[in-house]
């Protein structure tokens, strides 16, 4: 076993043991507190905070897509999103060239994913935040905002100081689009089930087709991805839900048979007049 293994099953250990009780919140922000140093003095650490303060409120009132990577996004019509403000999450990249348009932001924190796609993600020409903690795997670029993730389980309103993953990037998007204003936040594509099955955070190797996303090659044969936490998972989305709603604002699952139950159902098609 892989001594990253050994300390994802520790935490994973240790967050179902001690989640909620005081000892987690002391030992998560001094976990925190030790690996600020870099984020507050690299100059890239700055670069971004900079760049993140330009964002903070820049859509007020305005409405925005979350897509999840799904194999409902199969069934969406995507073409619908052009002139939206759009969310895309790690290889969404791979339905670019179909879709004749990039998402307005592409969000990517999982180490896994920024170390094997880190090549194609930095050639995106759009807005990426991507995880502090894989700047190792990237060149300057000016379309980069690096985004410092926290060990405690907290809704950031300020992810300068940093956002928790909450065992999905969809989450860390949800506090980007809450920092950048967005009134109403609509997730498509986050199907929330899974055909792999497995112990959460396993670190597994795809042999033969994807099964689990929108495109048989999203982690196709041969790459390394982590197994889904689902119940970790729900729990982020209601801390999102409450910080949503306690500001007036929403967040609505649009994704077709998805099997998310923590926010309200609407009708894709029915968000766009005339279709």
């Amino acid at each position: 076993m892989k001594i990253t293994e050994v300390i994802q099953n520790f935490k994973s250990w240790y967050i179902q043991r001690y989640r909620g009780q005081p000892i987690f919140d002391v030992i998560s922000f001094f976990y925190d507190t030790i690996n600020y140093p870099a984020w507050r003095f690299d100059k890239r650490g700055i670069m971004s905070r900079e760049k993140l303060g330009k964002y903070k409120d820049k859509y007020l009132d305005k409405r925005c897509f979350i897509l999840g990577n799904g194999p409902s996004l199969k069934k969406t019509n995507l073409k619908l999103l052009k002139k939206e403000y759009t969310f895309g999450l790690n290889r969404v990249y791979l339905m670019f060239d179909e879709l004749g348009f990039t998402t307005t932001f592409l969000v990517s924190i999982n180490n896994l994913v920024l170390n094997q796609s880190n090549r194609e993600l930095q050639d995106v020409n759009t807005t990426k935040f991507i995880s502090w903690k894989g700047r190792k795997y990237f060149r300057n670029n000016k379309n980069i905002v690096y985004i410092r993730t926290l060990v405690r389980e907290i809704f950031s309103h300020d992810p300068t100081q940093g956002v928790w993953e909450g065992a999905t990037v969809t989450y860390v998007a949800m506090q980007l689009a809450f920092y950048l204003g967005f009134q109403k936040v609509y997730l498509i594509g986050v199907d929330h089930g899974f055909k792999t099955k497995g112990k959460p955070h396993s670190e597994i190797v795809t042999e033969g087709k994807d099964k689990d996303h929108f495109q048989s090659n999203y982690f196709g044969q041969g790459y390394k991805w982590h197994l889904p936490d689902l119940k970790t998972s729900e729990y982020a989305y209601r801390l999102a839900k409450k910080a949503f709603e306690k500001k007036g604002r929403e967040i609505l699952d649009a994704t077709i048979g998805g099997k998310l139950k923590v926010f309200k159902k609407v009708n894709y098609k029915s968000l766009f007049s005339g279709n």
